[in-house]
């Protein structure tokens, strides 16, 4: 190996060191033969090497293209089952009332290119289709998959192509069985898809000409292909149907296999849940350019050398008087080796650098290195010692390694850290990387901090990650938000920003626990993970909320439908807590980039504006954003402000309104109805305030007030000599997780000597499904005093008889929906009797609420229904007019 590398030493010291090695030049000519078979085998040798380097790494892009296309297959025919399945399912549910024409307008089933959803009869006859339907359309009655349908339920059936009866061209078919109320044939959903349709979901990044994608039948059945920088054809790429009998491998395949002739290196993977195998093939031809060119650059090296070495035959001794000048250089590669293996844990390098006629550093050689230093490059340091730096690692050398040199050796020093991707055996590293000038040459140091690098990537991943879904959480989503809008403000696109919201999330909590509620949590990221599409992005903000980036949206109308998509989502059942199904909505808000905000925190804030109003709107839908959307939270805020004001002046007042017995309208209690005396409004209903006051929390000391000021009025008439009955107060369910009625009660009852006998607590349903806890502990507290329990507004909410059993209620009280109903017809009558039959099968009293008419009552009389509540009997009144029906007594209006 020789080098025009001047050596440092002068006249007198090259002279003194030849004289004294005479007998080493006669050594080259008698070298001569083995160096050169030692030079071509070494060039033959590398050149193996790197062919078979670039082999491997065919195989594993085709591998790697392969099982993504798989997987790509897989989702689409998942996403075609999932509408087919839902076709299906209201189809059956509305007894064929299912038109496609619509569902496509609104967005509910897509209206692809290449893609097209028809459902036939019994007959085969079309009868809706995403296309437009004609007045004489062919029946498929005779199609394979329609008497294999017909004869027996195949579920999700995959039929051969055929050319399609109203597209004209060759189609995959794919279809599912409908059956009517009896369980009998009742016609297909069959799904048309062109197979170019197939090959437009790939992803065709790293590809080159000559190159293919091509999806298959688990039968080896040809659906489609397309091959890269060639016309799009109908028919396979390969002569012959191969055996892919495996879930995935690789091969070799050579030209003959193939139509155009062309040698390939060929990936398979079969879909995960579907019986389809996406292939991919890398042509020969373009992967070995690169090895031909190295080919010819070690060859034209070899013969080089050869050349050289026939030259210098007659001029060994001037070579051999080089060798011997080298020998004090190699005293300053030991001194640098000293400095480079300075820790034990370090690898070390010594290079030699090589260059070109205008002086410039082109390659290095490796003059030395330690064990260490040769395990970071997956070798023995045989292996290595003599060898060009740029043959060790072909694909680094230009771009990481040599730049790094030449600025080491200008500048004396040079230091980094560098990514080593995985070779061979080798995994992939961190390495510290210093290099140090040493006299001519170079002294490099490595060290491994992979595990440093790993922890510190594994602490950010954590920083950015919700605990319960796994989703990226607030932290993330505000330091990824800025730039995507960055991105988007460059490239004048818009952004969608969506604020979601699970509607009645805490009634899981409150019902099933915490655990069912993270198990819901995490089943509906999945469904909103499975919608949002590449580019897009989905972060928890905490609690029920989540937030999803749109960055690829084309226009307004794009948004909209995404947001409609991820409400249908929520649409089937989740099965949480040990196999209890449940079904939440979602309320969306959006806001676009740039209409209505020009960073993130505007954005975020705007959209959970608008995911309020959807949410006031009556849940389960979304909004955009409007400037008008604030300034309704502004009055809400306002409102709020108010109400609290009103607690601390003491503006609510109560009204009652009487409980009579349905046989004879004697007076048996009454209810304690709050109003808001409000200094510029007037009265203002419950209706408009107690929403309001159960979701800031301020339903806790109203309530309180209230229990106060009914005690203090049963006082009164008590005083006043007046025949008091029992008066009830309502409590929410918020009250009742506080734990904090029990005591209001008998604080208030101590304090104006009421008997336990002449109270009453109606709860609402929502508390009676509380878990065993907190809840619980507070219902037996209230009966532990005496009070009676009725549960309010009974029908409208989840409980059962059997769990009122066992929570030891008193009465109910049927919400007046139900009572309204009762002079419709016979079934709601008999629903009603149901009710009353049950409910006094375990010895609770029946309170019908809502009694308008007369008619109402005597229905509630022929029933024996035990009291009834309504304005038939009574109008909510203050107090001094309750005074007034206490003396009556007795409140059916006269005949």
């Amino acid at each position: 190996m020789t080098s025009t590398q001047p050596l440092p030493f002068s006249s007198a010291e090259k002279l003194r060191y030849l004289s004294s090695n005479l007998r080493s030049l006669l050594v080259w000519p008698l070298v001569l033969g083995a160096v050169a078979t030692a030079l071509w085998s070494g060039a033959f040798w590398m050149m193996e090497n790197e062919k078979r380097a670039i082999s491997q790494r065919a195989f594993a892009n085709a591998s790697a293209q392969a099982r993504s296309y798989a997987e790509q297959l897989d989702r689409i025919i998942g996403q075609i089952d999932y509408i087919m399945l839902s076709l299906k399912y209201h189809w059956q549910k509305s007894a064929g009332d299912v038109l496609l024409e619509e569902q496509v307008k609104q967005g509910l089933v897509p209206a692809a290119a290449g893609l097209s959803i028809t459902i036939v009869d019994r007959r085969g006859m079309p009868v809706t289709s995403t296309l437009a339907l004609g007045r004489n359309e062919p029946s498929i009655r005779e199609r394979d998959y329609f008497k294999a349908h017909r004869a027996k339920d195949q579920g999700l059936l995959f039929s051969k192509p055929v050319d399609g009866m109203r597209m004209k061209r060759p189609v995959l078919i794919l279809s599912r069985r409908l059956d009517d109320a009896q369980g009998a044939f009742d016609g297909l959903i069959v799904v048309a898809i062109e197979p170019a349709y197939l090959t437009s979901i790939a992803d065709y990044t790293g590809l080159g000409k000559g190159d293919f994608m091509a999806a298959r039948r688990a039968d080896g059945v040809f659906l489609a292909a397309r091959m890269i920088g060639a016309e799009p054809a109908a028919g396979p790429v390969l002569k012959e149907t191969p055996a892919l009998a495996a879930p995935a491998g690789l091969e070799k395949m050579p030209g003959t296999r193939f139509v155009d002739g062309r040698a390939r290196y060929v990936g398979w993977h079969h879909a995960r849940n579907y019986p389809m195998v996406g292939l991919v093939g890398l042509a020969e031809q373009n992967l070995m350019v690169a090895y031909e060119d190295r080919q010819r650059e070690l060859q034209l090296i070899a013969l080089a050398a050869s050349i050289l070495l026939l030259l210098v035959a007659g001029t060994g001794m001037g070579y051999s008087a080089l060798r011997v000048l080298r020998r004090e250089y190699a005293r300053e590669v030991e001194a640098a080796y000293r400095l480079a293996t300075e820790s034990a844990r370090e690898g070390f390098y010594m290079l030699r650098p090589l260059y070109d006629g205008q002086r410039q550093i082109v390659d290095l050689l490796i003059e030395d290195c330690n064990e260490r230093g040769a395990f970071y490059r997956g070798l023995q340091r045989a292996q290595l010692l003599g060898k060009r730096l740029s043959a060790t690692a072909p694909l680094l050398f230009q771009s990481h390694m040599l730049p790094a040199c030449r600025q080491a050796m200008e500048s004396g020093f040079y230091e980094d850290e560098v990514y080593v991707p995985p070779h061979e055996s080798r995994e992939p590293q961190w390495l510290q990387r210093r290099l140090e000038r040493s006299g001519m040459g170079l002294a490099v140091t490595l060290r491994d901090i992979t595990d440093a690098k790993l922890q510190q990537e594994t602490m950010h991943r954590l920083a950015n990650a919700d605990p319960v879904t796994m989703l990226p959480n607030r932290h993330w989503l505000m330091q990824h938000l800025p730039d995507t809008l960055e991105q988007a403000r460059a490239a004048g696109m818009l952004v969608a920003v969506m604020f979601v919201d699970l509607d009645d999330f805490k009634n899981v909590n409150d019902t099933l626990g915490h655990a069912a509620g993270d198990e819901l949590l995490r089943a509906a990221a999945l469904r909103f993970k499975a919608l949002v599409r590449p580019g897009d992005s989905i972060a928890r903000l905490g609690g029920d909320e989540f937030t999803i980036i749109l960055a690829s949206a084309r226009s307004e109308e794009d948004v909209l439908h995404v947001a409609g998509r991820l409400i249908a989502a929520l649409g089937d059942p989740f099965t949480i807590g040990g196999g209890a199904r449940h079904t939440v909505q979602a309320s969306v808000g959006i806001s676009l980039f740039p209409r209505d905000g020009d960073d993130g925190p505007t954005l975020l804030k705007h959209a959970d504006i608008a995911m309020y109003a959807a949410k006031t709107a009556g849940k389960g839908n979304y909004c955009l954003y409007r400037a008008s959307l604030s300034e309704v939270l502004l009055r809400r805020v306002t409102r709020q402000a108010e109400l609290r004001q009103a607690l601390e002046a003491d503006q609510f007042e109560l009204y009652y309104q009487p409980r009579v017995d349905v046989a004879s309208g004697e007076m048996t209690s009454m209810e304690a109805l709050v109003r808001w005396r409000h200094p510029q409004r007037g009265l203002i209903p419950p209706d408009d305030f107690i929403s309001l006051a159960e979701e800031n929390g301020l339903i806790v000391p109203l309530g309180e007030q209230v229990i106060a000021k009914a005690c203090a009025q049963l006082a009164q008439w008590r005083d006043a000599g007046l025949p008091v009955v029992p008066l009830s107060v309502n409590v929410s369910a918020r009250q009742i997780d506080r734990a904090g009625v029990s005591a209001c009660l008998a604080r208030c009852m101590a304090h104006h000597g009421i008997d336990p006998s002449q109270i009453e607590v109606e709860i609402t349903e929502s508390a009676t499904v509380a878990q065993e806890g907190m809840a619980g502990a507070e219902l037996a507290a209230i009966r532990a005093l005496g009070v009676k329990l009725y549960v309010d507004d009974f029908g409208t909410g989840y409980s059962s008889l059997s769990q009122l059993k066992r929570l030891d209620m008193d009465g109910l009280k049927v919400d007046q929906s139900f009572t309204a109903q009762i002079a419709n017809g016979p079934e709601d009558l008999a629903f009603f009797t149901a009710i009353l039959a049950m409910a006094h099968a375990i010895g609770m009293r029946v309170v019908a609420e809502g009694v308008e008419t007369a008619e109402q009552l005597q229905l509630l009389q022929q029933l024996q229904c035990d009291e009834a509540q309504g304005y038939y009997v009574s109008a909510p009144v203050p107090a001094h007019e309750l005074a007034v029906l206490l003396t009556r007594r007795f409140l059916f209006p006269l005949p």
